[in-house]
């Protein structure tokens, strides 16, 4: 697995870039159909203390998405904990597809958003990041899968279905909610 490290106000020496591939290539035993990981180091300035050292990482898996995003003192410990805690991602994600071959439902590869960053501080009406990602068609339980894997609230995705861009969204109460825009 291609482990891509990038760095955000933090210096990605030789060292730190050694420490961070050993750490997350290991998840390449559980996934060995992965073939890339990002991996996101920032430091923020923050009044905790205790969350300064940011490490998001993220894997595609087959058009799937699997994200996890640690925050710590120390950037080898978010490291520590993101490996962790993406793990504890796998197993769920592999569970998933296990128990769909269990009750022969075919599975369709997802597709997955990268979401917005949530860390961001609202500075006015200005786009300050944009992204881009790939969709394939998927059904609306497919995408509430994708939604789960990623931790999000909100899931945008093109339906097989209806042919249209929709998004399934997490309510109040626990349920889900789906919305289909019209053109007016």
């Amino acid at each position: 697995m291609d482990v891509i490290i990038t760095g955000r106000n933090v210096e990605v020496t030789d060292w730190v870039r050694d420490y961070v591939n050993k750490k997350v290539g290991k998840l390449s035993r559980y996934l060995p159909e992965a073939k890339e990981a990002r991996v996101e180091l920032a430091r923020e300035k923050t009044r905790n203390a205790t969350a300064r050292e940011t490490v998001q990482v993220t894997i595609w898996v087959n058009g799937s998405i699997l994200r996890a995003e640690e925050r710590s003192a120390d950037l080898f410990t978010a490291v520590d904990a993101v490996t962790d805690k993406m793990e504890r991602q796998i197993e769920r994600f592999k569970g998933k597809r296990r128990r769909r071959r269990q009750q022969a439902v075919p599975a369709g590869p997802f597709s997955g958003a990268l979401e917005q960053d949530e860390e961001e501080e609202p500075s006015g009406p200005d786009i300050v990041r944009v992204k881009q990602f790939p969709i394939s068609p998927m059904n609306v339980g497919e995408a509430i899968d994708q939604m789960e894997l990623l931790g999000h609230d909100f899931f945008v995705f093109y339906n097989a279905d209806t042919n249209n861009m929709n998004v399934v969204y997490r309510r109040k109460d626990g349920d889900y909610g789906l919305l289909q825009p019209e053109l007016a």
